[in-house]
C-alpha cells in the first residue's frame, strides 16, 4: 500500500446551472513533503464546513484502482490524481479493506478511517454532468474519510501502514452500500 498523491485545493466560486457556487473540489496534486494538520492538509481547505471537513472529514482518501473504471464509464473526462476531489489517492487500500475506526499511517502522520463520502451535486459541477452522482453512487467507490490522530509530514510515494480495528466491523463498502 502507498500513498500515490496529495492533492489540495482552495475554495472558489464557479458558475453551475445559472448560479455562482463555491466549492474546493478541484483538487491539485502537489510535490515534495506536507504538513498534514488537525482539521486538513497544508494548502487545502473545505468549502462548505457543514458536510465537509472538521474533526471526522479532515481528509479525503480515494483508490488509485478506481480511475481504471472512470476511464472507461468516463472516456473523455480528463481524470489526473485529485480528479473525485480527494486529498490522498491511495494504492492498495480499498473500501472493502476498511472500517470505521481503522488506523492509517502515512509518513510521521497517522489517521482513523471515519466514514464513506456521500457525494453531492457538486461532483457533477467538477464533471459537468448532471447524471455524475448518479453514476458515483452506481459505482459502489466512494472512497472515505479520514479524521487526523497525529499531526506529522507526508509526501507521494510513502508506503501506508493500516491498522484493523476488528475484523467484526462493517467495512466501509458495507456501510456504503447500505445507502445505495
Amino acid at each position: 500500500m502507498r500513498l500515490v498523491s496529495i492533492n489540495v485545493g482552495l475554495p472558489q466560486q464557479i458558475e453551475w446551472r445559472g448560479e455562482l457556487v463555491t466549492t474546493a473540489i478541484f483538487k491539485e496534486p502537489v510535490s515534495g513533503p506536507v504538513a498534514v494538520r488537525a482539521l486538513n492538509i497544508d494548502g487545502d481547505r473545505q468549502a462548505d464546513l457543514r458536510v465537509h471537513g472538521g474533526e471526522r472529514k479532515a481528509v479525503y482518501a480515494y483508490p488509485s484502482e478506481h480511475y481504471a473504471y472512470w476511464r472507461r464509464e468516463l472516456p473523455d473526462a480528463e481524470l489526473p490524481p485529485g480528479a473525485f476531489g480527494e486529498n490522498l489517492t491511495v494504492a492498495g487500500l480499498l473500501e472493502a479493506e476498511v472500517g470505521p475506526g481503522d488506523v492509517i499511517e502515512i509518513g510521521t502522520a497517522a489517521f482513523t478511517v471515519t466514514v464513506p463520502r456521500m457525494p453531492c451535486y457538486k461532483l457533477g459541477l467538477r464533471f459537468g454532468r448532471l447524471d455524475m452522482v448518479k453514476r458515483f453512487w452506481r459505482s459502489r467507490r466512494s472512497g472515505f474519510y479520514l479524521s487526523v490522530t497525529r499531526e506529522g509530514t507526508i509526501v507521494a510515494g510513502d508506503a501506508i501502514r493500516l491498522t484493523r480495528l476488528s475484523a467484526d466491523r462493517p467495512s466501509i463498502e458495507m456501510l456504503f452500500t447500505a445507502r445505495v
